[in-house]
């Protein structure tokens, strides 16, 4: 899955490395979400996911297949996140640090739902930038959750973000799986 807030850059992220034609489901953003969807940091914006966004990549020489599920940014979406979230095995977050609280409720949906989770900060020209510590403070994030910098709009950067993500699954796969040896 890739989460976030609002106008974030998920859907961004999955059309600039989909394999596939991305499916998207937009619509425009209308008169009726004003005051419910903060447009401060995207003045530009016209559309917003409403379901989900979908795209498909092959990784490690073809022999991974990750399916990219994009979640609305929006609270009032948290019941589809939860039927998306079902039988995830990961998820990619997406934060911007012109508005870190915007993350928090991605964060607390995979939190609560034991979904292990990498965060990557999508490097906005204008946002501020700051410290590895500050950022992983602002997010309450564990040591060991994986953070990252990338620029959704760049092909490489969003791959270097999802090979973070799928390294970490491994690692935390691996060690589950010696946990329940023991």
């Amino acid at each position: 899955m890739i989460a976030g807030g609002f106008g974030v850059g998920k859907t961004t992220l999955i059309g600039s490395v989909s394999e596939v034609r991305p499916l998207r489901m937009e619509e425009p953003i209308t008169q009726a979400s004003a005051g419910v969807d903060d447009l401060r940091g995207t003045p530009h914006k016209t559309t917003t996911t409403v379901a989900m966004d979908f795209g498909r990549i092959h990784m490690a020489g073809g022999r991974l297949a990750l399916y990219l599920f994009g979640l609305p940014g929006q609270s009032r979406f948290q019941p589809l996140w939860e039927d998306l979230a079902e039988g995830a095995l990961g998820c990619l977050v997406l934060a911007d640090t012109r508005d870190l609280d915007a993350s928090h409720d991605a964060l607390g949906l995979l939190d609560g739902a034991g979904i292990p989770y990498a965060v990557a900060i999508n490097t906005f020209p204008d946002a501020p930038d700051y410290p590895e510590a500050e950022l992983r403070q602002a997010l309450a994030l564990d040591p060991a959750t994986p953070l990252t910098c990338c620029d959704a709009r760049d092909r490489t950067s969003a791959l270097h973000a999802l090979i973070t993500l799928t390294e970490y699954l491994s690692e935390y796969r691996s060690a589950a799986l010696l946990e329940s040896r023991r």
